[in-house]
């Protein structure tokens, strides 16, 4: 029995241990046991108040109510690039979050030299009604200030709100490169299991507990150690080097700093991303139309984690199965990575995001038909 509650455990530790994901577990473990906070979480208030720099200079594009647009652009390019982070617990740091561990350092060396990032804001009172349109509304907004096409890269969550955009303007994306990206849950992993075996009150008990919003912080208070940040960021690191200090000290900051996000968006990710399956079946509805994966053929770069414990790489992979992309115009690559590793590792940055960089630079024949709306 013993034993068998010990494997029962292990798929919800790896989640706890993904910071992209944890206000799922959270819900759960709030219909497990009525615990907001466990002794230690004070541990972090230290590092709450502080504001990390962003690694890249950049200036602020545009302000707009779900992000901040940022523009890394070095020279004026012919195509432009638009990093599409995560919107969960953790900032949009992590596309930038130091030298050596930076997706927008890697896209530059690697020659995407005209690069934005969506910045995403931490959802307040105000806000808590935004849907997913809002952000797929304030993405069209930014693309169209950037002007389209864009090449889009999407990560974890930011990949599927990018296939999503997509797929609902399709002439606007030139390319789509999804890293650690869920799209169709019938390919299991344990975030989906967890969603699907996990009563629909709990989760909106969650959000009316919190007057509509999944706050970063409670969420937070359930765990009192970070992920293992050499682990992570993929380097051995020594507390008595000045550097690897700084490093593990900034990894702190950024893992206690959090994002609320509003309530209607994570009821409508739970219910029609990870329980409905909308994308993958075809009945998911953005900005007053039908998303039907089938009929985009953008090419798709597809990059997933060998080790990814959230998103496993037969699950990220599968998307490709979705879209009427030809087979010749989908490329595919597996990295020895754990899911935030793929965005902060330092080996995958060097080893897998170069391949991507080149391959944004390419410019062999796009098909641009999508089928009547």
């Amino acid at each position: 029995m013993v034993q068998q509650d010990e494997q029962e455990r292990r798929p919800q530790r790896a989640l706890l241990h993904d910071p992209l994901l944890w206000p799922f577990a959270a819900a759960q473990r709030a219909g497990d046991a009525c615990l907001w906070w466990l002794e230690g979480a004070n541990a972090l208030e230290l590092h709450e108040e502080a504001s990390l720099a962003w690694t890249t200079p950049n200036k602020l594009m545009l302000e707009l109510a779900t992000m901040r647009l940022r523009d890394f652009s070095g020279v004026v390019a012919e195509i432009p690039a638009l990093v599409c982070a995560p919107y969960a617990l953790h900032g949009a740091l992590l596309a930038d979050f130091a030298p050596g561990h930076s997706v927008v350092e890697a896209l530059r060396y690697g020659g995407v030299e005209r690069l934005y990032v969506t910045d995403w804001r931490s959802a307040d009172s105000e806000m808590r009604f935004f849907s997913i349109d809002n952000y797929l509304a304030d993405l069209n907004v930014a693309i169209d200030e950037i002007g389209p096409p864009v090449d889009l890269i999407g990560l974890c969550q930011g990949g599927w709100l990018s296939l999503i955009y997509a797929a609902r303007f399709p002439k606007k994306v030139r390319r789509l490169a999804l890293v650690g990206t869920p799209a169709d849950m019938s390919v299991e992993s344990k975030l989906s299991r967890m969603v699907a075996g996990t009563p629909e009150g709990v989760f909106e008990g969650f959000v009316n507990g919190e007057g509509g919003l999944v706050r970063g912080d409670h969420t937070l208070g359930f765990w009192t150690e970070p992920p293992d940040a050499a682990v992570t960021l993929q380097r051995s690191l020594k507390r008595e080097e000045v550097r690897d200090r700084e490093l593990l000290d900034r990894f702190n900051c950024w893992y206690a700093k959090t994002l609320d996000l509003p309530g209607v968006f994570y009821l409508q990710v739970v219910n029609w991303i990870f329980r409905e399956n909308r994308l993958a079946n075809g009945t998911f509805v953005a900005l007053g139309r039908d998303v039907r994966l089938g009929r985009l053929q953008s090419p798709i770069f597809l990059l997933a984690g060998s080790d990814d414990e959230v998103v496993p790489a037969q699950q990220a992979m599968a998307t490709a199965f979705l879209l009427g992309t030809p087979a010749s115009l989908v490329q595919r690559a597996i990295a020895p990575s754990t899911h935030l590793g793929l965005f902060v590792g330092g080996r995958t940055l060097a080893d897998s995001w170069p391949r991507i960089a080149e391959w944004l630079r390419s410019r062999e024949p796009q098909l641009h038909a999508y089928g009547e709306l």
